[in-house]
């Protein structure tokens, strides 16, 4: 049987090159929609969404005890492990294939299964047990490290030996389209004698992408490179939203904390570690080398294109102000879940690690209005007259990323917040 991932598959489905969601792709998520049936696990591909629940009843799909489908989140799928996983998807991707005819010319099934997107409600693909953000782009720490501590002292001295991260909250990690209401908090502007409460005015956001951890390790363990991997279900893109006075004012000395805790959006999508697996490529050189439960054997990082548009509430369209890429991550994504795990900490199914804000080398590549504007010093022309440095109500940001294959692309969709006021 063909790889799931051979660039020569076709669906029976009518898939456009630039969609996300061709047979090669496969992402999970969970959807309702006009049935009355509670939310349950889906697969995207094309303009429609597959009911892995329907196919679990019909026999077609054997994934061990009944009902996986079934539940609002993929956690108890994710729960099963990596052979699962593959086997799963391997399945998927044969029946959805052109030349099988087992739900090609079931018009009965194929009417059950398949569910136009337009007719979909998306959820939270998972269930997050926890959250927990990192700070690994070089050049993203560099230009916050020469905005505030100049030039010669940007980046910190343990920067370059570990990723380095904080404890998020869960509770607040929501789906594209949630509205995002103003966070509150402590501010002291620089002039002021006295801190006061009330609404954040330097309101931002930070593109990531975030890993999905679909397997548990126990509490005291180390975790391998290999073993890292493996825990590793997928990915979804991360909107980080900050509120960037009030960290200001409350990060020394432990940190973000009121900050960042206000709201955390994500793709709908998960896009498996698998479906990445042909756009997987080296990192930046780490110099110095790092300490041996951190040194990689392989290529880590991939050739992932993001891009974040903003549209004002006076705009009809949004305008592109960011273009970026994954690959340009100094820490990867298998090296943060090692260091997480160094101490004994236990990872569980379903926590979430946030990249850090992705920025690359040139100007265009700033993954934060922080950057863009230059702490607020260069706002960025949205329209004719309407400008921007940090995000103000009503304002509406979506991220989007795919890796580009041959005739083909691997997506996520997008995410997407609208800023509603505090009151």
């Amino acid at each position: 049987m063909p790889h799931p991932n051979d660039p020569s598959l076709r669906s029976f489905i009518d898939v456009a090159p630039t969609s996300d969601f061709p047979i090669q792709n496969l992402p999970y998520g969970v959807f309702s929609s006009k049935d009355g049936l509670a939310p349950r696990v889906g697969v995207a591909i094309g303009d429609y969404v597959l009911d892995l629940w329907e196919l679990e009843q019909d026999s077609r799909l054997d994934v061990g005890p009944l009902g996986v489908f079934s539940q609002p989140s993929l956690n108890a799928f994710m729960a099963l492990g990596p052979k699962v996983w593959s086997a799963t998807r391997a399945r998927i991707s044969e029946l959805l294939r052109s030349d099988h005819p087992e739900l090609r010319d079931n018009r009965e099934l194929r009417a059950r299964a398949l569910v136009p997107m337009a007719d979909v409600k998306l959820h939270m693909p998972f269930a997050v047990s926890g959250y927990t953000d990192f700070y690994s782009s070089k050049e993203h720490a560099t230009n916050v490290g020469v905005m505030f501590r100049g030039k010669d002292n940007a980046l910190q001295p343990n920067w370059l030996h570990m990723p380095i991260g904080y404890n998020g909250r869960a509770s607040t990690v929501v789906v594209s389209g949630t509205k995002v209401r103003r966070p509150r908090g402590q501010l002291k502007p620089p002039t002021a004698e006295v801190p006061s409460f009330g609404s954040c005015k330097r309101l931002d956001f930070e593109l990531e992408m975030g890993v999905v951890v679909g397997q548990a390790s126990p509490m005291g363990a180390m975790l391998t490179e290999k073993q890292a991997e493996e825990m590793i279900f997928g990915f979804v893109i991360l909107n980080d939203w900050s509120a960037r006075d009030i960290q200001q004012w409350e990060y020394v000395p432990l940190g973000p904390f009121q900050a960042k805790a206000f709201a955390t959006s994500i793709s709908p999508w998960v896009v498996t570690r698998e479906a990445l697996e042909p756009f997987r490529m080296q990192g930046p050189a780490q110099q110095p080398e790092p300490l041996a439960y951190l040194k990689q054997t392989q290529p880590n990082n991939y050739d992932m294109q993001l891009d974040v548009a903003l549209r004002a509430g006076a705009m009809n369209e949004a305008k592109t102000i960011c273009s970026t890429n994954f690959k340009y991550m100094y820490w990867s994504s298998v090296q943060q879940l090692v260091h997480h795990a160094s101490s004994g900490c236990a990872m569980n199914v379903g926590d979430l690690l946030g990249s850090g804000t992705i920025s690359g080398p040139e100007k265009h590549q700033r993954g934060s209005l922080l950057e863009i504007s230059w702490n607020g010093t260069e706002p960025v022309e949205l329209a004719s007259g309407v400008t921007r440095s940090f995000l103000e109500d009503g304002d509406s940001l979506v991220m989007r990323g795919w890796c580009q294959g041959d005739g083909y692309r691997v997506g996520f969709g997008e995410v997407e917040g609208t800023i509603v006021a505090a009151e």
